[in-house]
Parts: structure tokens; C-alpha cells; sequence
């Protein structure tokens, strides 16, 4: 489905996301390791009650059986948007490619990319 900037899904809690993660940018700065982005966001979620899991574990399944490697999510938030917190020069394809398949296997309707390495907060929504 195709969503207009105006109607994509999930508006208020990715307007509430992204506003963490501008306070954390515009605290930290950029060009730090991600584990210190993700420590800080992990801080606002608990101090601001916002529904989350880290690092959650999702199994991939194939041919009706569950492959012994998985994936874990970053960020699982308002249990239907996954956050990859990026600290990079720039958002790529290979981000979008990683949240797509995250999103099919983890059945949550939308992702964000937010990516700390640059001087402004760059935020990116993929939508599956």
C-alpha cells in the first residue's frame, strides 16, 4: 500500500519516536557508537512510559521449520514499529533492505531508520 506523508500508519507514536531520538542527537551530538544512542533512547522510553523492547529476538522460519540463527530488533516500540538506530555516514539501501526483511519476519507494519552520524538527525520510515 502506498501512504501519503499526511496518512502513513502509526503518526503519533513516530512523531513521538523521532522526537526522543532529536533530543538525544541534539545532546550527544553525532559520531558515537550506537550502543550509546540505543542506551540513551532506551533512558527516554523508561522515563517517558513508552512501551518498548530491546534487542528483541525474532526466529526465522523456512520451509515450516525455524532456522537456528535469528535476529534481534534494536528497538520494538508501541509493539508495532521497529527502530535501527544507524550512527553512519548517510541512510542506504542496504538499511531499507535490512528493514524490510525485519518487518516481514517480525510482522510489525512499519520501521524507522534514524541514523546519528551526521550533523541533523536523519530519519527515514519504511512502511511494509
Amino acid at each position: 500500500m502506498i501512504y501519503s506523508e499526511k496518512d502513513y500508519p502509526f503518526q503519533k507514536e513516530t512523531y513521538k519516536i523521532i522526537g526522543i531520538c532529536m533530543e538525544v542527537h541534539r545532546i550527544l551530538g553525532k559520531g558515537l557508537l550506537e550502543i550509546v544512542y540505543k542506551d540513551a533512547i532506551e533512558y527516554e522510553f523508561k522515563s517517558q512510559n513508552i512501551l518498548y523492547q530491546r534487542e528483541k529476538k525474532y526466529e526465522v522460519e523456512y520451509k515450516g521449520i525455524i532456522l537456528p540463527h535469528y535476529f534481534f530488533a534494536y528497538f520494538v516500540v508501541y509493539d508495532n514499529v521497529i527502530l535501527e538506530v544507524k550512527s553512519k555516514k548517510g541512510i542506504v539501501d542496504e538499511h531499507y533492505s535490512w528493514v524490510l526483511n525485519y518487518l516481514g519476519i517480525s510482522k510489525c507494519p512499519l520501521g524507522l531508520i534514524v541514523n546519528f552520524g551526521e550533523n541533523s538527525l536523519a530519519t527515514k520510515r519504511v512502511i511494509l
